[in-house]
């Protein structure tokens, strides 16, 4: 039995980072992972290159059943902070759209910097050890494939469902519940949604067709790309509003955004007679789109009727679709809800009525939006555990 002052559970974003944190301020750490290697999940981030944060990282990009829970840890520990780590280890990096960055080169740059991190704060990291069991007695004992480990203070980092071929478990909520924590309701996000019936039939031979949208629900929307795949859609605009999304809503897109479509059908109308409305469409969107719009071609322009064309127009700027469900875990980028935020301390991360228990990351309910955010909720929860543990 070895004895350390910190164990932490699980070697991705949130746990390094709460590693290389408590190590700093001469912890002696444990850092566990089942893997064989760390960070699996930000290798394969943002197509290999990690959308590593994102500059508007603002609490209202954050969902959870309490809405101010993330503002303590995103202050404390900002996205400035983490860009500051990047800069002393020289990685390139560069800001797509909407304020999201990336390596220039891999995300392995990213996980080497976080492994180096740990190891000059003497964290001791072992991998391909599997969590058996985990008990309280004076301090916490987890029991592992590979011998038993002993500390005062346990940090749950395992992360959430999503993505189980990666290795995700639900070892964080498993041991959260074994300690009387709550959970809120659990399921995949940021995850394409598929749909059935006529709608299905449709999107199916568009499969691989993109544009840029409008994707709403509510209050909600997102103006970002949306793709059709041979299950339904996805996209970043579909990914962004599948976490506001529940079973029997609607979602509302605008396939035209910012562009009048009557306007521009009327103007067609007069200055192209003698144009089939498919070829109009096809100037509009992609030419699969429109041909599946008007799959006859459609009659010429000066033979639609202003009925027709308006019905097209509104078809084109709110178009209704109620999903059927999503592609689930397997391809949910992160997992909604977790660890009831009302059992932790927001400051701390630690378990209210369990001291030395602190849960971080994607275990946490706590779920950002697409584009760099979730890692920054991981870097700033882990960082607050560190401080703290």
């Amino acid at each position: 039995m070895s004895g350390f002052d910190v164990i932490v559970l699980g070697a991705g974003a949130a746990g390094l980072m709460c590693a290389l944190t408590a190590g700093q301020r001469g912890r002696r750490v444990l850092l566990l992972d089942h893997a064989e290697e760390p960070g699996k999940k930000i290798l394969i981030s943002g197509g290999g290159r990690c959308n590593f944060t994102n500059l508007g990282c603002v609490p209202d990009r954050f969902l959870s059943a309490n809405r101010h829970f993330v503002k303590s840890a995103l202050s404390r520990y900002t996205q400035h902070d983490f860009l500051a780590l990047v800069g002393r280890h020289r990685i390139a990096w560069h800001e797509k759209t909407l304020g999201q960055l990336f390596c220039d080169g891999s995300a392995r740059e990213i996980v080497a910097m976080l492994v180096a991190e740990c190891g000059g704060a003497q964290v001791d990291m072992r991998m391909r050890h599997r969590v058996t069991a985990v008990s309280h007695d004076g301090a916490f004992q987890v029991e592992t494939d590979q011998g038993v480990f002993t500390a005062p203070s346990l940090v749950l980092a395992t992360g959430g469902l999503s993505i189980p071929k990666m290795g995700a478990s639900g070892l964080a909520h498993d041991v959260a519940v074994q300690f009387g924590l709550r959970l809120t309701d659990i399921r995949p996000g940021l995850v394409p949604l598929i749909f059935q019936g006529g709608a299905l039939d449709m999107m199916r031979p568009l499969s691989g067709v993109a544009l840029p949208v409008v994707a709403s629900l509510g209050k909600t929307s997102f103006s970002e790309a949306m793709l059709f795949t041979h299950r339904g859609l996805s996209g970043p605009a579909v990914l962004q509003i599948s976490s506001m999304w529940r079973e029997g809503s609607e979602i509302l897109l605008d396939c035209l955004p910012g562009t009048d479509a009557m306007a521009v059908l009327r103007e067609r109308k007069t200055s192209r007679p003698r144009a089939e409305l498919k070829t109009v469409l096809g100037e509009l969107v992609p030419q699969r789109l429109a041909a599946a719009l008007a799959p006859d071609g459609g009659a010429t322009m000066a033979n639609q009727p202003d009925r027709a064309l308006a019905a097209m127009a509104a078809h084109l700027k709110s178009w209704r679709l109620t999903p059927t469900g999503t592609e689930g875990y397997a391809k949910a980028e992160v997992t909604l809800g977790g660890i009831d935020t009302r059992d932790l301390s927001s400051q701390t991360m630690q378990a209210r009525l369990v001291p030395g228990l602190f849960a971080i990351g994607e275990a946490v309910d706590v779920t950002g939006w697409l584009g760099g955010y979730n890692f920054q909720w991981a870097w700033s929860s882990g960082w607050c555990a560190g401080m703290a543990a």
